[in-house]
């Protein structure tokens, strides 16, 4: 995976994976792992720093939940209307993007 690739659409992955249910870092992690057979795995390094940003732009909320290994509350995040609002957008963009990229490589 290139990692541009990556950075310049971790908004939407983030949004994406959260848009069916609240989830915590690792599961995060886990879930773009497993809905992408592999292809995204997220570092804690880049994970975090992404969803903080999202919840400081009011695409995000926060909960704590049950306690974790480490014996602290998991935080979990959930998009906002704000969130799906710009999900969807972002899909849109992304869609438009892609059928420009296939169309100049004749696919």
């Amino acid at each position: 995976m290139n990692p541009d690739l990556l950075r310049g659409n971790l908004e939407l992955i983030l949004l994406s994976i959260l848009e069916r249910t609240p989830l915590y870092g690792f599961a995060i992690i886990q879930e773009a792992k497993t809905r992408t057979n592999g292809y995204f795995e997220f570092k804690e390094g880049s994970l975090y720093p992404a969803l903080h940003r999202l919840e400081l732009d009011g695409l995000l909320s926060t909960a704590l939940g049950e306690l974790g290994r480490n014996g602290k509350p998991r935080k979990y995040y959930k998009l906002t209307p704000e969130g799906s609002r710009v999900l969807s957008e972002k899909r849109s963009e992304f869609q438009t993007f892609t059928g420009a990229v296939q169309r100049l490589g004749g696919g």
